[in-house]
């Protein structure tokens, strides 16, 4: 398919990733490593408390804290 077809089915708001190999997707400067951290077990029921009051997992919870306390460092 040529950029310009492909471009006016977006365009038009058509679904397009059927047309797309997202196999091989990155996400440049987003690349991930996994890593182990041990945390007391009050925090971990802390962290649970709050992933279920907001309904997303603990793991997500994590970053998100984490993401908002660097931001909030380099600002």
């Amino acid at each position: 398919m040529k950029a310009n077809e492909f471009d006016k089915k977006f365009d038009s708001g058509e679904e397009i990733t059927k047309y797309l190999d997202l196999s091989k997707a990155r996400r440049p400067a987003q690349e991930q490593k996994r890593v182990n951290v041990d945390f007391p077990l009050w925090m971990i029921h802390s962290l649970d408390r709050e992933a279920k009051r907001l309904g997303v997992p603990r793991q997500s919870l994590i970053k998100v804290l984490i993401s908002q306390h660097l931001e909030k460092a380099h600002s």
